[in-house]
Parts: structure tokens; C-alpha cells; sequence
């Protein structure tokens, strides 16, 4: 894995002391196939155990001179077209996907070696998936980082209940249903981020880490934007913290109308956005943040999230999710069913049954 071509969807380089992966489908946004999260597994266990490797720098290969529309995404998730197209027509190819993507997961938030993710641009879905196993996550002025699966008829997966379940007050619950875009300000003061740079300081702030790997924290921290934009959520805390404090959709979305009877415009605009949502996988979502915390381990998490996965996208709402979406781009999906209160507790706890043993998501084995 020492050398890469330059026609592979993932690069995998090792440069100095660091392993270096950098995403490199730049028309897709730098989406995740089955291909790059296997090649990407493959060179970090192959660099697990080699004593010149001290450090994991993941970023997105764009040329500082190239095409602006071909250099706006870190990782804009998984390529869903693809495996939703997979579902119809062998599913066993879509679960495959998320099987070997939750063992890239898991394999990155157990790695002994220090990571950085540079999260330059749109990093959504696996994109967060892959970036927020990471010691050091950067945010830049060009992060749009956000967990929109709900959009889709899914649920915010790739260790996302572990993630977002962690966060402050009523956040997670907001993030989940709305799919709400967080810019690079808002990302570290939410923690998502451990530091803020400018997106013209981040070449240097590699060439830094791979010369002197021991020393990431004090160059991030050296590197860093001393006057950071203001983080505007901090703004709706309050808010999102009365207004989604149920776990029962119907609720959240009534203590919204409610705000919307009284003139909020700001509860307008999270409620006509959570309208547009598959209420089932709204119900999957609410569910799986409950749970998520009393998962002890990283392991068990993954192993949930791949149950919920595997009967979600055999669920018509994710086939119809990416065709509005993503396909026909008409954004009128047809969602089953299309009312919260037609959904009761024994439809969503089904998502949750265990897998029969042999069909139960595993980590990789050394």
C-alpha cells in the first residue's frame, strides 16, 4: 500500500511518519463504495503494526488550483445510489457495504495510533464516520458537517447514536430529526471538532504532522484561527432543548406547532424540515438515541446499528428516500406511512430484535 495510483478512489501513501488516506472520487464528493472502505481497512491493519507509521492523516485529495465544484467535499457519506440499487436487486451486495463499513468504523475507533481528519468541505454520513473515530478532527470555514439520514428513509448510523447520544442537552435529538448542516464554528464548539483552521493553513499543518507526528497537538494548536466565528447554535440551545425534549416524535413535533402558534419562525422552519423526513426512520432515529448510551462498548454499538440497518433498507422508505432525492431529484417522496401517529411502538421496537447469530455484525479479526 506504499504507492497509489492515481486512479484509485482511495490513497492510501505512506509519507514520513504518517499513513497517509486520502479520499480520491472527487465528482462523487469523495462517497464511500464497498472498494474504498475495504482498501481503507486494509492499509490501516497494515499499518497497524509497522513501527514507521506514527500517525493516520485522512483528508480529501484536492488540488489547491483545481476545480472549486471537485474540491467541496471531505466526504459526503456513502455512495446510497449504489447500494439502494443493490438492495433491489441483491441485497446481500448492500449489506455487504455496511457490514465492511462498520468494520472500517470500528477499526479506526479502536487503532492505537493517533488519527487526524481534516474535514475541509461537506462531511456528512460515513463522512462523520470515519472522521469522528478520530484523536484530532479539524474544521475549516468550508465544513458543512451533518448526519442527514432521515432524509433518506435511514437512520444516523456509522456509530452516530454513540456520537450524537454524547452531545449537550437535546442536541442529538435535533441533529437526528432536522439533518441540520453544522459549519466549521459550530462543529468545535459542539466538540465535534477539536480545532478550527483556516483551509489555506492546512497543507502546512501536514507537512508539520508527518515531519514531527509527536508533536500534532502543539501544531494544530499553533496553527489554529485565534478568532473563530460565532457558533450561531448556541443561540437555539434553548429552544432545542424545550422543543425536542420527548423521545416520542409526535410530541416534538406538537411542542413545535405550539411554537408555531405563537409566531416562532424558527420552529417553522424545523418543522416544515422534519415534515420532509421519513417518519419511520424519525421513530427508528429517537429510538436508537435512547438505546445507544447503555451500549457499553464501540463493538456492541456497531453490532445494533448493523440490526437496525440491515431491516431499514428493506424498508421501501429507503429506495424511495434516494430516488426523490438523489435520482428523480423531485423531493416528493412517498413515504409508508406517511403520518408519526400511524407507527406504533411494536413497528419500531422490530428494528431493534437481534439478528439471528450467524447474520450479527463482527470486527475484523488480526
Amino acid at each position: 500500500m506504499d504507492m497509489a495510483t492515481i486512479s484509485s478512489d482511495v490513497l492510501a501513501i505512506k509519507q514520513g511518519s504518517a499513513g497517509r488516506l486520502r479520499l480520491n472520487r472527487p465528482k462523487a464528493l469523495h462517497s464511500l463504495n464497498r472498494q474504498m472502505v475495504r482498501d481503507m481497512a486494509s492499509a490501516l491493519i497494515e499499518w497497524r503494526d509497522d513501527p514507521e507509521v506514527r500517525i493516520i492523516l485522512i483528508d480529501h485529495a484536492a488540488k489547491p488550483d483545481g476545480d472549486p465544484k471537485l474540491n467541496r467535499g471531505f466526504c459526503a457519506g456513502g455512495d446510497v445510489v449504489d447500494i439502494a440499487n443493490s438492495v433491489e436487486g441483491h441485497e446481500a451486495a448492500a449489506r455487504a457495504f455496511f457490514f465492511d463499513e462498520y468494520r472500517l468504523n470500528h477499526l479506526e475507533y479502536t487503532y492505537p495510533k493517533p488519527g487526524v481528519a481534516f474535514m475541509d468541505g461537506v462531511t456528512m454520513g460515513g463522512g462523520v464516520g470515519i472522521a469522528c473515530p478520530c484523536r484530532y478532527r479539524v474544521a475549516t470555514e468550508r465544513t458543512v458537517l451533518a448526519m442527514p439520514e432521515t432524509t433518506i428513509g435511514i437512520f444516523p448510523d456509522v456509530g452516530g447514536g454513540r456520537y450524537l447520544s454524547r452531545l449537550r442537552g437535546r442536541l442529538a435529538q435535533f441533529l437526528a430529526l432536522t439533518g441540520a448542516r453544522l459549519d466549521g464554528a459550530e462543529c468545535l464548539k459542539l466538540r465535534l471538532a477539536t480545532h478550527y483552521l483556516a483551509s489555506d493553513r492546512l497543507e502546512e499543518a501536514k507537512e508539520r504532522i508527518i515531519a514531527q507526528p509527536f508533536r500534532v497537538e502543539a501544531i494544530l494548536d499553533e496553527l489554529s484561527e485565534e478568532q473563530v466565528p460565532e457558533a450561531r447554535i448556541t443561540g437555539n440551545l434553548n429552544k432545542i432543548d424545550r422543543y425536542f425534549a420527548s423521545d416520542r416524535l409526535e410530541e416534538i413535533l406538537e411542542a413545535l406547532n405550539v411554537g408555531v402558534a405563537e409566531g416562532d419562525e424558527w420552529c417553522a422552519k424545523e418543522a416544515a424540515s422534519i415534515a420532509k423526513k421519513s417518519p419511520m426512520a424519525c421513530k427508528v432515529s429517537l429510538k436508537m438515541l435512547v438505546e445507544s448510551p447503555y451500549q457499553l462498548h464501540f463493538v456492541d454499538e456497531m453490532r445494533m446499528e448493523y440490526g437496525i440497518m440491515v431491516r431499514m433498507i428493506r424498508h421501501p422508505d429507503f429506495r424511495e428516500g434516494v430516488r426523490a432525492l438523489l435520482i428523480d431529484k423531485d423531493g416528493a417522496p412517498n413515504w409508508h406511512p406517511t403520518r408519526p401517529e400511524a407507527i406504533g411502538e411494536r413497528d419500531v421496537d422490530a428494528f431493534f430484535e437481534p439478528l439471528p447469530v450467524e447474520e450479527q455484525w463482527r470486527p475484523l479479526d488480526f
